[in-house]
């Protein structure tokens, strides 16, 4: 297959996953094979949902919207122009391994969709958490673009032979990763997790979007904020009636119960909460927060923070922050991450079109 027709294969696909939003779900005229996939993704997304309670219809969507807009002839072309000489070059098809996380909804696809455009095989080893919707938008991909059969393959037992590995796990995983791969080209992907600096000078419309970038995927992303930096003497009444229509958060068992277990934590060892009944802050120095907790840290000077923040770059996804000069995210857009927003900041594709 052509680079061209592996974009208009997921363009295609992004057509198709048009047709489910938040809002609403209804086929539309003129997508292909729809009356052999639009009913049955509807039964993928619910089962999705029943395996694991952490998969609510809304944040499957809200994955399914994010997808639907970038898979569109321009942003893919827009995407891959940077690579063109590098495209034009002759490179060996290789099959690569993706070993794949499974703490939010389709959270591998973008190293799927990497690894494809590339004119790579893909063979994927998913998460027992997230394994009902990618397998079925491959099928769909095979059905819109043919070239693709053979291409993909899904495993759930030992990893067949392959040429190169992107994985993502923990720190703990990362270790058994890089002893089983550590000889192979590999990208192996450890624990980030993302922070916000704020100043007091915030709106209640940029407070309130970090309220999206907090709680969207109840926290469990790289991408989600799990810590803010505030100046001394901060005042977390504006923070707290920002974030308040996040309230109906608790209603979710698994979240309400991580809620009650991490404040008898804190509470039976003493220390000192600030919360409104859904949402803890506690005063931390770590990056990695518990479910239903936000640590924060207080800083002195901006340039000071900035420099802190830089030396431990490889511990952090993305910084929220519209006032400090090195590259940030701005309030409300971490889980909207664009097709050049590499995790961990290493360029996937660069990496497949190695010789």
């Amino acid at each position: 297959m052509e680079l061209l027709q592996r974009i208009n294969a997921f363009t295609q696909l992004g057509d198709f996953l048009s047709q489910f939003s938040r809002t609403d779900i209804a086929q539309k005229e003129g997508i292909p094979h729809n009356e052999l996939f639009f009913e049955g993704f509807q039964h993928q997304i619910k089962l999705a949902g029943e395996h694991n309670g952490w998969f609510t219809k809304e944040n499957i969507i809200f994955a399914i919207e994010g997808w639907a807009a970038l898979l569109t002839q321009e942003h893919l072309k827009n995407w891959l122009n940077e690579y063109e000489s590098a495209f034009a070059k002759a490179y060996t098809t290789k099959t690569i391994a993706i070993i794949m996380a499974g703490n939010i909804p389709l959270v591998g696809f973008h190293d799927f969709l990497c690894v494809l455009i590339s004119g790579h095989k893909v063979v994927v080893k998913q998460s027992s958490n997230d394994k009902h919707l990618l397998p079925f938008l491959a099928k769909y991909l095979e059905y819109v673009a043919p070239g693709f059969k053979g291409q993909i393959t899904f495993t759930e037992g030992k990893l067949p032979e392959h040429d190169a590995v992107i994985a993502t796990g923990s720190d703990n995983t990362a270790r058994y990763f890089d002893y089983y791969f550590g000889k192979k080209p590999n990208i192996i992907r450890k624990n980030r997790n993302s922070v916000a600096v704020l100043t007091g000078e915030e709106s209640s419309e940029q407070l309130e979007a970090l309220a999206e970038d907090i709680f969207r995927y109840y926290g469990l992303g790289c991408r989600n904020v799990s810590k803010l930096y505030v100046p001394q003497g901060y005042n977390f009444d504006a923070f707290f009636n920002a974030i308040y229509p996040w309230n109906e958060i608790i209603n979710q068992a698994k979240y309400a119960n991580n809620y009650d277990y991490n404040k008898a934590v804190y509470l039976m060892s003493l220390f000192d909460l600030l919360e409104n009944g859904f949402l803890m802050l506690k005063e931390d120095p770590s990056f990695g927060s518990p479910i239903a907790t936000l640590f924060y840290e207080r800083y002195d000077s901006l340039e000071k923070l900035q420099e802190a923040l830089q030396e431990n770059s490889d511990r952090i996804q993305c910084v929220v922050s519209e006032n400090l000069e090195s590259t940030t995210i701005k309030f409300g857009h971490t889980q909207k991450p664009q097709l050049h927003d590499y995790a961990d900041g290493v360029d996937t594709i660069a990496f497949l079109l190695k010789k």
